[in-house]
């Protein structure tokens, strides 16, 4: 899931080289990548009297959900009284993801949006996973009574915020809040907001952020992922815009060229160093099972949690090497104080600045 590195050009920044460079490339690209965002990150407009119309909004409502490295690992199919969301597996990233755990929280995170969406369009979601038909979530949908909530209301809000936030604390009844969002079946969170238990989460993103650095495949795939420049963001409609990361968009040819002079470990650890430290508080989900269906009730609950972290104007974003280096992964447990039950997802979160938003792909894409 879903958190995601940023492309940092420090050096290049402090000569002026890179401002020189992204000023080059901002402009049209920029007012195209906005535009575009513009007319994805919005509430619609539907006739709920036209079905299939209404349909497809809700479709379009779970395409606004995150996924690992936005890679929007999912495909719908419209039938007359369900939606079904199944995994997209051509969209899997098997280095950062070997056991598709992000993929089916992904498909989690999407399913909740729906569930939300459909309340607020007079029908009632009922969502139940089907192993048999290759890892399938089917929303049966009934008619009741329109209900907006306030999740809903922050679907388009709702951002992955790689920022440095205030550090301010979060309110007692805003962090219960966020609390009851989060947990579901057989998934709590742990919320920390202690300055030393947040010093040691660090210490595990640092050991997971390292190990995975020095994994070339990673950085690979990673790269696969990067959209260098407004444009190339706008053409793919998917993966991680640099402007969203808080770094300058740049030329794709030169992007791709800096990549591997600039993203080294140190940098990334000083940039995690500066996120954790400025963030109010982490939320650690945790679940009983190792399933798919799990995977996606934690998907549900996190999506609620960042929908609710919208709600409130709080900010999040992922930290999740702890949980993807799978040699790390019991450390960390053993540090929870968890058993043996699994740390899925690590996330900071606090109030700070809107960066620009990640783009989607569109309906005809992901509809079978």
């Amino acid at each position: 899931m879903p958190n995601r590195r940023q492309f940092l050009l420090s050096s290049m920044v402090a000569t002026g080289e890179l401002a020189i460079l992204s000023a080059c490339s901002s402009g049209p690209q920029a007012d195209s990548h906005e535009l575009t965002a513009s007319r994805i990150w919005r509430h619609g407009r539907v006739d709920s009297g036209n079905k299939s119309a209404v349909l497809r909004e809700l479709v379009r409502y779970a395409t606004l959900a995150p996924s690992s490295h936005n890679t929007q690992c999912w495909k719908f199919r419209v039938e007359e009284r369900s939606i079904s969301v199944a995994p997209d597996l051509a969209r899997r990233c098997p280095v950062v993801d070997p056991d598709d755990h992000h993929l089916f929280v992904s498909l989690g995170c999407a399913t909740e949006n729906l569930v939300q969406a459909a309340l607020a369009f007079g029908l009632n979601a009922n969502a139940v996973f089907d192993s048999a038909s290759g890892g399938e979530i089917r929303v049966a949908l009934e008619p009741t009574k329109p209900v907006a909530s306030a999740l809903f209301k922050a679907i388009p809000e709702r951002q992955s915020t790689r920022a440095e936030y205030d550090g301010q604390p979060i309110a007692p009844n805003e962090l219960a809040m966020l609390e009851k969002a989060g947990t579901g079946n057989g998934v709590r969170v742990i919320l920390m907001t202690e300055r030393a238990a947040m010093e040691n989460v660090l210490d595990y993103v640092v050991q997971g952020n390292t190990a995975q650095m020095d994994d070339r495949a990673f950085v690979e795939e990673l790269k696969h992922w990067i959209r260098f420049s407004g444009s190339a963001a706008v053409l793919h409609g998917d993966g991680l815009y640099t402007a969203a990361s808080g770094n300058p968009a740049v030329p794709d040819w030169l992007g791709k060229l800096l990549f591997g002079l600039f993203f080294t470990p140190r940098s990334e650890n000083d940039k995690y160093a500066k996120h954790v430290r400025s963030s109010s508080g982490i939320a650690i989900f945790v679940s009983a099972l190792e399933t798919p269906a799990q995977w996606i009730e934690v998907g549900r609950c996190y999506e609620r949690f960042a929908l609710q972290s919208a709600a409130l104007g709080i900010r999040n974003a992922m930290l999740n090497q702890p949980v993807e280096v799978s040699a790390l992964r019991p450390q960390f447990a053993s540090f929870l104080g968890i058993g043996g039950q699994r740390p899925d997802l690590v996330v900071r979160f606090g109030r700070g600045p809107k960066l620009p938003s990640s783009l989607r792909r569109p309906l005809e894409a992901v509809l079978v």
